[in-house]
């Protein structure tokens, strides 16, 4: 009694002063552990408050990437007519449109083509002769015939080395492995690129030389508005060259154009042409020439299978006289009577067999 009086009265309670040492101790600790941790607390609130500030204004990035996007001037060393433009940013369309509707458009009008074709020849079917004469008239001369195939194996060949480069990564790679088509394009490039040359002066000379024959005239009209007679058996009379023949002539002289004028741009980067003019050059070149192929597909059809006795006249030069008066029978009149204007020679007896 008398030592816890002495400690009251002193005002000294034992444990009492234990429990303000502990709680002292564990507040020194927790302080010692949690002001690191400030720093922290301290950096995410500024964090916080700079990306809010940044949201609320431009970014420099996004703001250095749009200008260089956008072509803006910059310092580059490239020289020519794109001098200080890191990116154009043309070239991205140029992909999109050129891997997207080009491709796909070019193939679906193509597979169209093609699917017309054999469903023209399941039901309606070949034009056949009505009978043969055994009297040829001469149609196509050994120039027409040179020039004719000279134009159309160049054109075969540049049409499957074009569109291998248009769709070798969809259509050549998954058939013959990267490395066949990397061989394959290696080879098929230059040729591509060499032949069109030669494609081109043979195309011209050819158009120029039959533009003449394929001016449209009123027998025309009459001919496409009625199918030529391929639907209903009864044929329409028409000159040397009748108005389909008409119009493949002028898709192709104009397709020609732009093809051979596209292409003299892809042909000639060096001439300091801007990407942007090659990249439009691309896409019309690109454009040209699959309706000039598909239009080949049909040209090709009509010419072999769909017609009797047309390839005859472009390999030998000579018809019978049945097929030109069936095809073209104001030209087979024309002939008979030796008219001048008419390219032609006059109708004549086959070697093979005479005239009764």
């Amino acid at each position: 009694m008398a030592e816890r009086a002495n400690t009251t009265l002193n005002g000294r309670d034992p444990r009492r002063s234990r429990r303000i040492l502990f709680w002292s101790l564990a507040l020194l600790l927790l302080s010692t552990m949690a002001l690191p941790m400030a720093g922290y607390l301290v950096t995410g609130v500024n964090s916080v408050e700079a990306a809010a500030q940044q949201d609320s204004s431009s970014n420099p990035r996004s703001e250095f990437w749009r200008a260089v996007r956008g072509s803006e001037p910059g310092v580059t060393q490239v020289k020519g007519q794109e001098t200080n433009v890191l990116i154009q940013n043309g070239g991205q369309n140029w992909r999109e449109i050129r891997q997207g509707p080009l491709t796909t458009y070019g193939a679906i009008a193509l597979g169209v083509v093609i699917l017309l074709i054999v469903i023209f020849q399941a039901v309606v079917g070949k034009a056949k002769l009505e009978t043969r004469t055994g009297r040829t008239v001469t149609r196509w001369s050994m120039v027409d015939r040179i020039l004719h195939w000279y134009v159309a194996i160049l054109f075969i060949i540049l049409a499957i080395t074009g569109m291998a480069t248009l769709y070798g990564r969809e259509v050549l790679i998954p058939l013959m492995g990267k490395e066949g088509f990397a061989a394959f394009a290696a080879l098929a490039k230059p040729v591509h690129n060499y032949l069109s040359l030669f494609f081109t002066a043979g195309v011209t000379i050819m158009l120029l030389k039959w533009i003449s024959q394929n001016i449209p005239n009123s027998s025309d009209i009459k001919w496409i508005l009625t199918g030529g007679g391929y639907f209903d058996g009864v044929h329409r009379p028409a000159g040397f060259v009748n108005g389909g023949e008409k119009m493949w002539f002028w898709i192709l002289f104009w397709g020609s154009v732009a093809m051979v004028g596209s292409g003299i741009f892809l042909l000639f980067p060096n001439l300091d042409w801007t990407r942007e003019t090659m990249q439009l050059a691309n896409i019309i070149h690109g454009i040209s020439s699959l309706a000039l192929i598909a239009g080949s597909i049909g040209h090709i059809y009509l010419g072999t299978i769909g017609n009797e006795g047309t390839l005859e006249g472009m390999i030998t030069g000579e018809v019978d006289e049945a097929w030109a008066k069936q095809h073209h029978g104001l030209w087979l009149d024309e002939v008979k009577g030796e008219s001048p204007s008419i390219s032609g020679g006059a109708a004549r007896p086959s070697p093979a067999a005479p005239e009764k």
